[in-house]
């Protein structure tokens, strides 16, 4: 991952885990529900939003911080 990248985070990765989900948009958005239904997450809100991914033509991802 490039510096650029990372310097975009919000977050500090030292301060909290990071969960990546890359796919396609359908992929991803599968995924968060799966994580809310499983109460893996007790709230959408943790994720970031869904964003094409910079370093994958085609595919989305978003960001679970915990």
């Amino acid at each position: 991952m490039t510096t650029e990248f990372n310097e975009r985070l919000p977050i500090p990765p030292a301060e909290k885990v990071q969960i990546w989900i890359i796919g396609t948009r359908e992929q991803v958005k599968h995924t968060i529900n799966e994580f809310y239904v499983k109460q893996l997450v007790n709230d959408r809100v943790h994720f970031m939003p869904i964003v094409p991914a910079p370093f994958a033509q085609g595919k989305f991802m978003t960001v679970l911080e915990r």
